[in-house]
């Protein structure tokens, strides 16, 4: 059978999806290949992660024969998102696109967002992701079976985000554009869904378990928050060959949650 080469972005943290990501897309054989950007994690309140333990931690899951490599890319820049594309086709043909990285931060509601914080927040969660999927595009070989490309987008079309607009805006162009660009690349033989993967908590909701234990009790019927296992079960079923008829398609995996 032929191995698969997958390129996921937004691998930085042990806690985050997109380690479950990698974890799981290594535990099923394929070649992968990770962006991370450690800078981004650092001006968070949940801070970093020690990236070379990332990357040895994943590396306990390569299955013999597979690739996996890793880059440092700040998709703040155009000229390193575009930086990408040797990158790609130095491992390539990739098969699979899973496009999980997010901008955080920097936000606020309507009144008190500031031009700036529109500017990175579109440049990462909107712009790097169609670019990459352009440079995806170049260099997909449609002989070796199905492309697939996977957004991340958030709960915004589900109920209001008031306090988050600019990430809210930057990541519902994502789901909104997944139709368009499922249509454009069917005939390329590459199928274009997108995630929303739910109120997980990667680091940034610890906060009392009293405080948890009344927000769940009230919000999720069944008990618990989504993990980044849900996610990654997800992406597993989507990037199998169970879910080549899957395309245009928004899935929103919350477990419920109540708004």
């Amino acid at each position: 059978m032929q191995r698969k080469t997958v390129l996921i972005t937004g691998v930085s943290r042990r806690r985050g999806i997109g380690y479950s990501l990698a974890k799981r897309c290594l535990s099923l054989g394929m070649n992968v290949l990770i962006q991370h950007y450690v800078g981004h994690d650092e001006r968070q309140p949940w801070g970093k992660d020690d990236i070379s333990q990332v990357i040895k931690s994943l590396e306990q899951y390569k299955q013999d024969g597979a690739v996996f490599a890793n880059q440092s890319v700040n998709f703040e820049s155009d000229e390193a998102i575009l930086s990408m594309e040797s990158w790609m086709n130095e491992y390539g043909p990739i098969d699979y696109l899973v496009c999980n990285h997010a901008m955080s931060g920097h936000d606020g509601d309507i009144e008190s967002l500031k031009p700036s914080w529109l500017d990175q927040h579109y440049q990462v969660n909107t712009k790097a992701s169609m670019l990459l999927i352009q440079m995806f595009v170049r260099q997909f070989e449609p002989t070796r079976g199905l492309g697939k490309v996977l957004l991340f987008t958030s709960g915004q079309s589900l109920g209001p985000m008031s306090d988050e607009i600019c990430y809210a805006l930057s990541k519902g162009a994502n789901s909104e554009i997944t139709k368009s660009l499922a249509h454009h690349l069917a005939p390329k033989n590459i199928t274009v869904n997108c995630i929303n993967p739910g109120v997980t908590n990667t680091g940034y909701l610890d906060e009392p378990v009293q405080v948890q234990r009344l927000w769940i009790k009230d919000s999720f019927p069944f008990g618990r928050m989504s993990t980044p296992n849900d996610t990654a079960n997800l992406v597993e079923f989507l990037l199998s060959d169970k879910g080549d008829w899957m395309t245009g398609q928004v899935f929103h995996s919350e477990g419920g949650f109540i708004r």
